[in-house]
């Protein structure tokens, strides 16, 4: 089994535990490595197979094909990866194997060989799978149940996450397009290799957290674990299934990003910027941006919130950002039109969605980490953020599926219809809203004396110290 739960007298810096910005930079690395190579694996894909940077060959529908797959293998495969954590290894160990199955399988990458790009591509799904789940279950372990700074956590981890995406989509993409795919590759490689090393480096702020407790070591811990779920437990687990469907649907939308609208950059956008042709691959980097830029301001809104007694409950932050999000697709369905009229669409066009998309992210992604650290049973921690990541996977899945099928329909009708299912949705699950966090059975309820009762915030130094 694995405790989650905070030890005294940790040491912190600017308000947190030290230990929260050793796994900022470890997931900040590993999200360059994936980010990187995510930029560029569908261009790659779909690449002429002649000519100084060959790729591929393959068409749209095949490359978004294979896009689905992998992506929703690698949120997938959390879900052994956390019941590996909570059976055998802990945390900490799972995230080090991870980081190690990852080196391997970015360096594989740059082989110019098609059986190093499949087994590089299983590599990186199998360390994904032992890494993500369990590192993002170590930031709910640094901080104590009811303690106000988890969500804000998990922003500035979140934002950690996003430093590494936008790097990597300006420098593997650019690496990539211009001067070979598997330099890119082999870069994204590298950047996991400096991750794994930092985060050595940094266990001693992790002792503890993410350990594995035997019996022999924690017999009454052991034996209060094994316990039959509560019903509050069981309620809490329902209430967690039932806001995956909020994860599915948004991710099956804003991962068209690394797909569909990657190739829309691509072939049908005016890249063209004081003379110079915009990379396709840097508009990976404008979400990153924007949450990098605008992730505490969001965080600092529904805290503000919280603090004047408003409606802020994870559940309700969940579905603003769905609708947010899903707001953001009507811009495509403008470049789509203009496209249709012009013969090509402008890049503003793009711009404005990944702003609108990057709101929406900030308000269900990090929330939805946090809001699993406050429902999910304690020896089924790791599992739960297993499956969040597997509905992760779907949603990656169904975008694929989209972005094929828009071979057929075209971008207008895809773009579009994303945009209406996407707020319909959200407003729909707002109607029972109120009925799901009843079952929760106040698992937020104390944060709001908690917020009025630390004075402290992001900058304080000397707390705990």
């Amino acid at each position: 089994m694995s405790t989650l739960t905070k030890q005294p007298h940790q040491k912190e810096l600017f308000g947190h535990p030290v230990g929260l910005y050793v796994l900022f930079f470890t997931e900040m690395w590993e999200r360059f490595s994936y980010y990187g190579m995510r930029a560029i694996l569908v261009l790659y894909l779909v690449a002429q197979t002649t000519g100084d940077n060959a790729g591929l060959g393959w068409t749209n529908g095949e490359a978004l094909a294979l896009y689905g797959w992998y992506t929703m293998l690698v949120y997938v495969a959390s879900i052994p990866g956390g019941w590996i954590a909570d059976k055998f290894l802990g945390q900490k160990k799972s995230v080090l194997y991870g980081g190690i199955l990852l080196v391997a399988g970015h360096s594989i990458l740059a082989i110019e060989q098609l059986w190093a790009f499949y087994t590089g591509l299983g590599l990186i799904v199998a360390g994904v799978g032992m890494l993500k789940p369990n590192i993002s279950t170590m930031v709910g372990g640094l901080y104590k149940q009811g303690d106000i700074r988890r969500d804000k956590g998990f922003t500035i981890f979140y934002i950690g996450i996003n430093i590494g995406a936008f790097l990597s989509s300006l420098i593997v993409g650019y690496v990539g397009e211009v001067h070979g795919w598997h330099y890119g590759f082999g870069l994204a490689g590298i950047g996991m290799a400096a991750g794994l090393i930092q985060y050595l480096a940094g266990l001693k702020y992790l002792k503890q957290v993410g350990n594995f407790l035997g019996a022999s070591e924690n017999k009454l811990e052991q034996e209060a674990m094994d316990k039959p779920l509560t019903k509050i437990e069981k309620d809490r687990i329902v209430v967690l299934l039932i806001s995956f469907l909020l994860v599915i649907v948004f991710w099956g939308a804003f991962e068209q990003a690394g797909g569909l609208m990657n190739i829309y950059a691509s072939e049908k956008t005016n890249r063209m910027l004081m003379g110079w042709e915009v990379p396709a691959s840097w508009f990976q980097s404008l979400n990153a941006m924007f949450i990098i830029f605008l992730g505490t301001t969001v965080a600092g809104y529904w805290a503000t919130r919280k603090l004047k007694a408003k409606v802020s409950t994870s559940l309700f932050k969940m579905i603003v950002g769905l609708i947010i999000m899903g707001t953001g697709f009507f811009f495509m369905t403008a470049a789509a039109a203009q496209f249709e009229s012009a013969g090509s669409s402008a890049m503003y066009w793009l711009v404005l969605a990944y702003l609108f998309h990057t709101v929406g992210e900030l308000c269900i992604s990090p929330v939805a980490l946090s809001y699993i650290t406050k429902l999910a049973p304690l020896k089924y921690a790791s599992l739960m953020m297993g499956v969040y990541f597997a509905m992760t996977g779907f949603g990656n899945k169904l975008a694929g599926l989209l972005g094929e099928a828009s071979e057929k329909l075209g971008e207008f009708t895809i773009f579009t219809g994303i945009a209406v299912f996407c707020v319909v949705f959200g407003f729909l699950v707002m109607i029972f809203r109120k009925k799901l966090e009843a079952l929760t059975h106040g698992a937020e309820d104390n944060e709001h004396e908690m917020l009025e009762s630390e004075k402290y915030e992001l900058a304080d130094p000397d707390i705990n110290s």
